[in-house]
């Protein structure tokens, strides 16, 4: 009994330092793993909970002792988090083996756990903390339910509240959810009772970040690399640095859903343009997807030359969401029709980005930020059809994951084809749809397989349909 209680006492105290292997799927989606291995149709791995296996058709890559990161052009992305990692420890396999079985959650096996817990016996509450860990780590790998993995977590936690390695997994689902104020509450929970913990910093940093206080976030993760030198780190730092040096002369202005900073030569006038033309899309938005995002949105008007500088970005993107809304206004005293459009494309990817949990595919990114700005598929409908007709046509796997790396022609080819797919989806069955998509894309082991459980719809039928739409609409 008593490896129950060490396992417990040291739960997950390295975040992604931990030796781990990174499977990379299709839709972008990263499942990080222990002992993964592959046959001619599978990819199989080791989880907390158990072995798993996903199709191996739906696997990008398979990233061996390492963790890498990349954004969609213009996609709203996840902090680099990683879940901290479980070392196999004697008798943790048989608590997660009676908490995780006929691929579900024996709540009936917790509550008896939790009975046991209620007289204040350490061992008793360490078998509860790892089934609850257990559980909590099936329902994010298998089911894609955040919500409930939380909630695991954070019951978890009534019995153990100084167990660092559950703060620390409460900490990164929390970012990973966007919920960047709710993540600073078990963090400096876990600074209390370890000041000296890098892993502890790190995090810190990554939720600092995303509520937008960059001069935290700098003293956090200058802390995590004098305490441990990480490559993560030290690659956030320099941007968060970058970010602050350029913005330090910068006004400010907030909204109830949105803070903002802007350069100095921008009219006064026009950030308070922007930022109603912000909670405008914000509230359709809303109500559209259904969604609400926690935390308030980061938004950055730069000039043309900082806009370049900080997002080293290609020359054809014209706005960036990575998490903060980057948008070049540099000569402009009003909101135009089209920096009105710019707004709200990206402000979609926020929403799209959270909804989705950051599994969203960049072609169903883009055709939803298009179609939300008000785009549609008049002009490049004919185009289009004659492409599809000669095989021209992009599969949509290949647009699943970032769009950096492509050309000006291959992006406006990209673009034309999302959008015209996005339409397609609506056209069917309303913009109840795409909400509907984006849900089980959350939860979903690849976006086809989404696609098939939402809309009855292959990749291949979805771009048949497309086909079929824009004929149906514009050639007539």
């Amino acid at each position: 009994m008593r490896s129950v209680e060490s396992f417990i006492l040291v739960l997950l105290v390295a975040v992604s330092s931990a030796s781990a292997d990174t499977i990379v799927l299709k839709n972008g989606r990263r499942i990080v793993a222990e002992n993964v291995t592959e046959d001619s149709t599978h990819v199989i791995y080791q989880t907390s909970s158990g072995q798993m296996s996903i199709p191996r058709s739906i696997v990008a890559r398979i990233e061996r002792d390492d963790f890498g990161y990349s954004a969609a052009a213009s996609a709203s992305t996840e902090p680099p988090v990683s879940a901290p990692q479980v070392e196999p420890v004697r008798g943790y396999e048989d608590i997660a083996a009676h908490t995780v079985h006929g691929d579900s959650v024996d709540y009936a096996y917790i509550a008896q756990l939790e009975t046991d817990a209620r007289s204040g016996d350490t061992i008793a509450i360490a078998k509860l903390s790892a089934a609850h860990h257990a559980a909590a780590r099936f329902l994010v790998v298998s089911k894609g339910d955040t919500d409930a993995a939380i909630q695991q977590y954070r019951q978890a936690l009534v019995f153990a509240p100084e167990n660092i390695g559950l703060l620390l997994n409460l900490t990164v689902l929390y970012l990973r959810e966007s919920q960047f104020a709710a993540a600073l509450d078990p963090l400096e929970r876990a600074r209390r009772i370890a000041p000296d913990s890098a892993d502890v910093a790190k995090l810190t940093g990554w939720a600092y970040y995303g509520a937008n206080k960059m001069t935290d976030a700098i003293d956090a993760w200058t802390r995590a690399e004098r305490l441990r030198p990480d490559p993560e780190v030290e690659q956030a730092l320099a941007k968060a640095q970058r970010d602050k040096s350029e913005e330090e002369s910068y006004r400010e202005g907030e909204t109830a859903h949105f803070n903002l900073k802007y350069y100095g030569g921008t009219a006064p006038e026009l950030a308070r343009e922007i930022l109603r033309a912000l909670e405008d899309g914000f509230r359709d938005l809303e109500s559209q997807l259904d969604y609400t995002p926690p935390d308030p949105i980061a938004v950055i008007l730069y000039t043309q030359q900082a806009f370049a500088d900080i997002t080293r970005a290609p020359g054809w993107v014209g706005a960036l969401n990575d998490g903060r809304l980057r948008i070049p206004v540099q000569g402009l005293t009003h909101v135009t029709p089209e920096l009105a459009r710019v707004l709200k494309h990206e402000l979609t990817h926020s929403f799209v980005g959270q909804k989705s949990h950051y599994r969203a595919p960049t072609w169903l990114q883009e055709g939803i930020a298009q179609w939300m700005e008000g785009r549609r598929s008049s002009s490049s409908a004919g185009a289009l059809i004659s492409a599809a007709s000669q095989g021209m046509i992009p599969p949509l796997g290949t647009l699943d994951g970032s769009w950096m790396g492509f050309s000006s022609r291959d992006s406006g080819l990209a673009y034309a084809w999302s959008l015209a797919v996005a339409e397609s989806i609506i056209d069917a069955g309303g913009v109840s749809d795409i909400s509907r998509l984006i849900d089980q894309v959350a939860s979903a082991p690849s976006t086809e397989i989404a696609l098939r459980e939402t809309l009855h719809v292959s990749y291949d039928d979805l771009n048949q349909q497309t086909v079929a739409y824009l004929k149906h609409a514009y050639l007539r």
